[in-house]
């Protein structure tokens, strides 16, 4: 038998009445005191960190902005102000200019090869295959390779006398190469080297990409009898735009930062046929001592990846389908 409880209104108002103002107070200053103590928790676990960050990151790039406007010797106690002295030395320098031209180079023989590779590498790994994670294995393997060590390698590759590549020139009749000591054939060795380097980290990328495209766009298409390369052209292209948009942005940045294979292969050589704009940074620092112009540099270099960086997304952003 169900029993009913008989409420009076007077009951009913107390209940429905609003919390007595001390009581809000203090449950506020208790929020308020758990915030200040969570946050302080949080403090205490990222101090090592964030003591590293501010170190070897916040403080060297604010201390070499300062820099940028002064004229100092490493060596010196004393700082000069310059202004834009050192902005302007570079902009009149010719040789900045002729490193920035190298760099351009580098940037498009690497990029646009690393790209069409990767993605070929990426559709035949895509397939059903034996010994398919074996073969991704071994093409990421240069990716996680130290670069010096990577260079090394390759300058024994391209050792002129008894080198790989010219044993296999022989093959075919053909003379030998000095391919790190003549300035045609310098910058060619350093944009294969960068792309043998690299492109096993551009290929995972786009296998994802291909994997996240639905298999059902391919089988109404093949049922509308449309053949691999009009599939390819009209589904995967722009499917896989993000992420050939991610990959090409990148990729040029990366290639404008390039600076240990440089310094290993051919240090800048010969007559300055390779030497790109972070081994110019390099020798102004660390050669000449001379770290205004050096930290001036660097901040021009950031300048240019920015503005190249901008230019991709703006060019590039309306025509990356995002669907699926």
């Amino acid at each position: 038998m169900n029993q009913w409880t008989v409420t009076s209104p007077e009951e009913v108002t107390v209940a429905a009445s609003p919390e007595p103002p001390p009581r809000r107070k203090q449950r506020r200053r208790e929020a308020k005191h758990k915030g200040k103590s969570d946050l302080a928790g949080a403090l205490a676990f990222l101090s090592p960190t964030l003591l590293v960050l501010s170190a070897f990151v916040f403080f060297p790039v604010v201390f070499s902005f300062y820099l940028s406007f002064h004229s100092w010797n490493m060596f010196s106690s004393t700082e000069s102000f310059v202004g834009l002295g050192n902005y302007s030395s570079i902009i009149q320098n010719p040789e900045f200019w002729s490193v920035l031209k190298n760099t351009a180079v580098y940037t498009l023989g690497t990029v646009p090869l690393n790209m069409v590779i990767s993605l070929g590498i990426a559709f035949f790994l895509n397939k059903k295959l034996k010994g398919k994670k074996l073969l991704r294995t071994a093409f990421f393997a240069p990716v996680i390779m130290s670069s010096v060590a990577a260079a090394v390698i390759w300058r024994w590759v391209y050792e002129p006398s008894f080198g790989l590549l010219n044993y296999f020139l022989s093959w075919f009749g053909l003379p030998a190469v000095n391919w790190l000591n003549n300035p045609t054939s310098a910058m060619f060795a350093l944009i294969v080297m960068g792309v043998w380097k690299t492109f096993g980290f551009n290929m995972v990328l786009f296998s994802a990409g291909l994997q996240g495209i639905p298999e059902h766009y391919y089988e109404a298409a093949q049922i509308d009898g449309a053949g691999k390369w009009r599939q390819f052209w009209n589904i995967t292209v722009p499917l896989l735009s993000p992420t050939t948009f991610f990959v090409l942005v990148m990729s040029v940045i990366g290639s404008f930062q390039v600076f240990d294979t440089v310094y290993v292969l051919t240090s800048g050589g010969p007559l300055g046929s390779t030497k790109v704009l972070v081994f110019y940074l390099y020798e102004q620092a660390f050669k000449f001592f001379d770290m205004g112009y050096a930290s001036a540099v660097a901040y021009l270099l950031f300048a240019v990846v920015f503005i190249l960086t901008m230019l991709q997304m703006r060019y590039l952003r309306g025509r990356v389908h995002y669907g699926t």
